[in-house]
């Protein structure tokens, strides 16, 4: 029997897409999921197939839309820099759809590397191979073809969030929202629009690209009888889930990298910090809510293989001069150093598997407090809220509950991603129905504390010895 709930959430995201039917006060029905299309791998080239994307959260739609009223509303949240071309004609893909791993772009980023420093300064990102824009920019080069068509208007780009809105609107809008917008390397974070110094750098026209649009209060009538209001990037859906919309909370998330992240008023100074500067999301005024993030790369590769579950709080600091850093493919913020991978201060030969694994788990933690006292030293921090697959390990939360300067809560909540476009489809507050636990420090030793005091003195040298790129 149908209820009368009448908003469908979707969270489309690397590995699986989700959707759930939602009340007013953020309740969901079943929450159905599907795993993504399987992404294909080779030479560094990450492809899948949009159209089965496209089919997939049509699936899902359907599925909830026997519990919605006649005429639904719907709210997206999709991963960031994944892009396709395809033909304006009959909406069929001319390329696979290209994953944000994707790493086609390394050769302009080398090209390019002399405007690294305005490129950040505009985009609020480094010059790295994980943006849309230097990967579109090879493409253009090994293919001009597609950059013919797209200036005789035969075919469209975008990320993924462009592609559904034009087929569910049946070529009537060619959109994008800011969020998604912000990661493509190619929008001005300081006003919202796209840059013409970054077309020009790049070699993309604008005319080319969609329309920036605000993530919510869309009101777009879609082909399925649905009405898309809200269209936004997925770790922006997470915040909007996670921390309240002032400097005053942090949200760290450990999965397969990580982020330490927080809203801020006014863009932070590249040049001084090195942080990434993040649009979060534009209302329907075109305020534009901003955030600063650090970031670190791929700890879920450092950690696999390791028996890094087996380890407890009493063992961390165990071993009191081998200091670690663990990120395979390079330091992410502010650092952005890829010359500085997975080390250890001294050889581990002698060691277990176990107690390299505790490193390892040192490292995350004292990296993600680093940059949390880096953060409270701009403006005080009060909370700091834990979220990803990492952050459920009792020796990570007890690690960087014991060492952070602002208490340390365990996020409880699912499903935050669907939460998120919830609370911007309703036009609820920030962190609405918020469940967490404080993370009391159980461990009376110090011994974790000096550590990392020492850590950063060591990790400190590693940054300044190694050239930077």
């Amino acid at each position: 029997m149908a209820t009368t709930l009448n908003t469908i959430v979707v969270d489309l995201g690397t590995t699986a897409i989700k959707a759930a039917v939602c009340t007013d006060n953020l309740q969901f029905e079943t929450i159905f999921s599907l795993p993504a299309p399987k992404i294909s791998i080779n030479q560094g080239h990450y492809v899948s197939d949009a159209l089965v994307y496209l089919a997939t959260v049509e699936q899902l739609i359907e599925k909830c839309q026997v519990h919605c009223l006649a005429k639904p509303t719907l709210g997206l949240c999709y991963q960031r820099s994944s892009f396709l071309l395809w033909n304006r004609n009959n909406g069929l893909p001319v390329t696979s759809l290209i994953s944000w791993q994707d790493n086609r772009g390394a050769s302009t980023c080398k090209e390019l590397l002399a405007h690294n420093f305005q490129i950040r300064k505009i985009s609020g990102l480094p010059l790295t191979a994980y943006y849309f824009a230097p990967k579109v920019r090879v493409l253009f080069q090994n293919q001009p073809e597609l950059l013919q068509g797209l200036l005789s208007n035969k075919l469209c780009i975008g990320t993924l969030d462009s592609f559904l809105i034009w087929h569910w609107t049946a070529g009537k809008f060619y959109l994008t929202d800011a969020s998604m917008a912000a990661r493509t390397q190619l929008m001005d974070m300081h006003t919202g629009q796209w840059s013409n110094y970054l077309s020009d750098i790049f070699k993309i026209p604008l005319q080319i690209l969609p329309e920036i649009c605000s993530s919510t209060g869309l009101n777009l009538e879609l082909v399925d009888g649905t009405t898309l209001v809200t269209s936004v990037a997925d770790q922006s859906a997470a915040l909007l889930a996670s921390i309240e919309k002032n400097d005053s909370e942090v949200l760290v998330n450990l999965g397969t990298g990580g982020f330490v992240i927080r809203y801020t008023a006014e863009l932070v100074n590249m040049e001084n910090t090195g942080y990434l500067n993040t649009m979060v999301y534009q209302d329907t005024d075109e305020c534009m809510y901003k955030a600063v993030e650090g970031s670190l790369n791929s700890i879920s590769a450092a950690l696999k293989p390791y028996p890094f579950e087996s380890c407890k709080m009493e063992h961390l600091a165990a071993i009191e001069d081998i200091y670690c850093i663990a990120e395979p493919s390079g330091v992410g913020a502010p650092y952005f150093r890829q010359d500085i991978g997975l080390e250890f201060s001294k050889a581990t030969d002698e060691l277990t598997k176990q107690q390299v694994a505790c490193l390892l788990l040192e490292g995350i933690i004292f990296r993600v407090v680093l940059i949390l006292e880096e953060f409270n030293q701009q403006a005080e921090i009060h909370k700091v809220f834990l979220s990803g697959g990492l952050s459920a390990l009792p020796c990570i939360q007890q690690g960087i509950a014991l060492c952070s300067p602002a208490p340390v809560f365990n996020l409880l909540q699912k499903h935050s991603g669907l939460i998120g476009v919830a609370i911007l489809a309703k036009n609820l507050p920030a962190a609405y129905n918020r469940e967490s636990k404080l993370i009391s420090p159980i461990n009376e030793s110090h011994a974790l504390e000096e550590k990392y005091l020492r850590w950063k003195v060591w990790f400190t040298q590693i940054i300044n010895s190694k050239k930077t790129l």
